[in-house]
């Protein structure tokens, strides 16, 4: 750095500068103290600092010197809690000085006294609201409003000690109700008087009907009147909606229960006009105020109560619900009346459903046990012993399903709602398909009628236009034929002849070309389920054992494998449900070897015959598995123990084939030229060496894969190299599992859980790296051919 003055004289200025800055620094530390000092004593040292907060010299004190530590509670947070603190106290020094203290005064001293002191607390609060101490006055406004009722108390301890408590609680109540209103009608800025007025106003009449003793309707009365009063008075203080509500939700509560447990029509005559009176207000609130359709709703509701309640006690329950339908149905058609609120329309419709949806769980709660009452035919198939059908009231069911689903299909036409369709779907199915039990007809009509009503399911389910509907009538075509179905094997007839029309109309369904793919892939499939059910009972009428049930039953896959591509769309799932027929045919036949290899040879043959087409080739693979296990089957029945002698003479000119078609296809795999040759002979001769005691086929099996396994690697062949390195690793496994066995007996108990939690801590500190090289060993066996 240059500079025109000599070092020694700049070396002084700069110490004179630096003593100047420090006295100025501490000139400003002093007055600020004197600062800070002076806005506390004003009291305005919140604002102070608000005002300076973005200030560095505020914000940041002194070099060296500590920040000033940060505030939990605002000013006003503070205030307020030391108010209600206070507030409170007063509150429990006024009841421990009405109810316990100063007994040698007697009530009557205290009454006095508590009336000083409440007229001294309502009257604070006036000078404090001048002054703008509005935080204080409410505190003390809430001491003077306990007071209040302290006095009542009072009054009531001297001078009526005799009146009924209830009673005079009630006039207590309205009188306390209006002094509030009045008092906080005066002090407007006051915001607790008028919310407390409110709520000491709704005890007055209900109070008043359980000290008459008017019992449940009048007590219902006494709340929907002042519901009535709360309501009238939301229309300017909206904070009355709500005990509005309450009240006139418990009045309407009241009614009901007393409607349903009436004995009789007369009974039911006053909790119905109290219901009637509770509609009327949820109406009227609902005209008047475009918010609450809720009120509509609750009202439309209890109207229906009210006048179904009527003739409840005169009908058995199914009919009482088929009379409130009746009553509450025809409230959907608000939806058409565009000169009602719109409130009000749809708390009316809402209300329609609500009553609906209540009647059809009321009636499925006997349709239910007529759905399930025919599993029992399971227990005895072919006995001719099915329930006896319902009688009588039953039948209200139905009609209640049918009512409920006709006005579900009105609305899904009128309002295009696609939730009313599908309702109008299941339920009208669920009536239609119960209502020839629950009206006990003979069993062949039952079958009949059922089974109109799985195909009339089934053709809307075919309908390409109808989509939750659609969707809706599937499941219940489904649901019908499976029912129908199981009721069917009562009888041998039945069972022949209620299957059959229902494949028929699955294949009939399946072949549909408008109809959703979807549609017709599950007609198609059930088809197939049918089809095999009617073989299956053909075989059973015929007595025959049940292992040569099996050649029937996979003609099934027989018949799909040879229909092939004429089956269109629902090819794969058809030859799918085909696959799932074959599994059943194997398993029927599983109980005698002879039978087993030929229905596994059999299903070879078809999977070989499908193989045919070239989109279908990996079923190859399926019929040399088939026919492998047909041979083995047949060679285990025979009672040979040397399998070698059996896949040697397979072996080699497999293995001869899939050299020669490597040397003509260079790309070919290795699993298809020498997969099948290898595998002939290394996993029946596996099987065997597990079951076998001596070490020769051991020892002679774990040379030949480890030769294969040596020749894989070498030629950086897959199929060698990994059939014969599993066969290698299993016979390995199979000789030394005797010693492991005697070690681990040998070892105490606790060294296995040991080495256990050692491996995995190694395995899971070395798992990224594990990882990698498990990535690049399946990448070096992808890369083989």
């Amino acid at each position: 750095m240059n500079s025109p003055l000599p070092p020694a004289e700049e070396l002084a200025l700069i110490d004179r500068e630096l003593a100047q800055l420090d006295a100025r620094r501490l000139y400003l530390l002093a007055r600020r103290d004197w600062l800070l000092r002076l806005l506390r004593q004003s009291g305005t040292a919140a604002a102070g600092w608000g005002s300076a907060a973005g200030s560095p010299a505020w914000s940041a004190g002194p070099a060296g010197a500590p920040s000033a530590p940060a505030k939990d509670a605002s000013a006003p947070g503070a205030q307020n809690v030391l108010l209600t603190l206070g507030a409170v106290l007063l509150a429990v020094a006024a009841l421990a000085f009405t109810l316990v203290s100063w007994g040698s005064m007697g009530i009557a001293g205290r009454s006095a006294v508590l009336a000083v002191v409440t007229a001294a607390a309502l009257a604070a609060p006036v000078p404090l609201v001048r002054r703008g101490l509005r935080s204080t006055a409410e505190s003390l406004a809430a001491v003077g409003l306990l007071l209040t009722v302290l006095d009542a108390y009072a009054l009531y301890a001297v001078g009526m000690p005799d009146a009924d408590g209830t009673g005079y609680a009630a006039g207590a109540a309205a009188v306390l109700a209006a002094v509030w209103a009045g008092y906080g009608s005066a002090l407007r800025t006051l915001r607790l008087p008028l919310p407390a007025a409110l709520l000491a106003a709704q005890l007055p009449l209900p109070l008043a009907a359980i000290a008459a003793d008017a019992g449940g309707t009048g007590l219902g009365w006494a709340l929907l009147v002042t519901a009535g009063l709360d309501a009238a008075l939301a229309l300017r203080v909206r904070a009355a909606a709500v005990p509005a509500a309450v009240l006139g939700a418990a009045a309407l509560l009241i009614g009901a229960a007393q409607s349903w447990s009436a004995g009789s029509a007369g009974q039911a005559l006053a909790p119905a006009a109290l219901l009637l009176a509770g509609a009327a207000l949820g109406v009227a609130a609902a005209w008047r105020e475009p918010r609450a359709w809720a009120a509509a709703l609750v009202g439309a509701v209890a109207a229906v109560v009210a006048v179904a309640g009527v003739a409840r006690p005169e009908l058995e329950a199914g009919w009482a619900v088929v009379a409130h339908l009746l009553v509450g149905l025809p409230l959907l058609a608000a939806v058409r009346v565009p000169a009602l609120p719109e409130a009000v329309r749809r708390g009316s419709v809402l209300a329609g459903a609500v009553v609906g949806a209540l009647g059809a769980l009321a009636a499925g709660a006997a349709v239910l046990p007529v759905l399930v009452a025919r599993l029992r035919v399971l227990e005895e198939v072919w006995a001719a012993t099915t329930p006896a059908a319902a009688h009588g009231p039953g039948a209200a069911a139905a009609v209640a399903l049918l009512m409920a689903a006709g006005a579900a299909w009105w609305l899904s036409r009128v309002s295009a709602r696609p939730e009313a369709g599908v309702s109008a779907v299941v339920l009208g199915w669920a009536g239609l398909f119960t209502a020839p039990v629950l009206l006990g007809l003979p069993g062949a009509a039952v079958f009949a009628a059922q089974l109109a009503v799985t195909g009339a399911a089934g053709v809307l389910a075919l309908r390409p236009a109808a989509r939750g509907a659609g969707v809706a009538a599937a499941v219940c075509a489904l649901a019908g034929a499976a029912n129908v179905s199981v009721g069917a094997l009562d009888g041998r007839a039945a069972t022949f002849a209620v299957w059959g029309l229902l494949g028929v109309g699955c294949a009939a369904g399946a072949a549909y070309g408008p109809a959703a793919r979807w549609v017709r892939s599950g007609a198609a499939v059930c088809a197939v389920g049918w089809a095999t059910g009617l073989l299956v009972a053909a075989a059973a009428v015929t007595d025959l054992a049940v292992v040569w049930w099996a050649p029937p039953v996979l003609a099934v896959a027989a018949l799909v494998a040879a229909l092939g591509p004429r089956l269109g769309a629902v090819r794969l799932p058809v030859e799918i449900a085909a696959g799932v027929s074959g599994v059943l045919a194997v398993g029927l036949s599983a109980g005698r070897p002879g039978t087993l290899a030929l229905v596994l040879a059999l299903a070879g043959v078809v999977c070989a015959g499908a193989a045919v087409r070239p989109e279908r080739r990996v079923l190859g693979w399926a019929a040399g598995a088939l026919f492998a296990a047909a041979t083995w089957v047949r060679l285990v029945e025979a009672g040979v123990t040397a399998p070698e002698a059996y896949t040697l003479p397979v072996t080699v000119p497999a293995l001869a084939v899939g050299f020669l078609r490597r040397r003509r296809d260079a790309g070919a795999s290795s699993w298809a030229a020498y997969g099948p040759g290898l595998a002939a002979t290394l996993v029946p001769s596996l099987l065997a060496a597990w079951g076998d005691a001596g070490w020769v086929r051991p020892l002679a099996l774990g040379a030949a894969a480890l030769a294969v396994t040596l020749a894989g690697a070498q030629r950086r062949l897959q199929a060698p190299l990994l059939l014969g390195g599993a066969v290698l690793a299993a016979v390995a496994l199979h000789e030394l599992a005797p010693y492991v066995v005697q070690v681990a007996g040998a070892l105490p108990r606790w060294v296995p859980p040991a080495l256990a939690g050692v491996l995995l801590l190694a395995v899971g500190a070395t798992y990224e790296k594990r990882l990698g090289d498990a990535r690049r060993l399946r990448a070096a066996i992808g890369r083989l051919r």
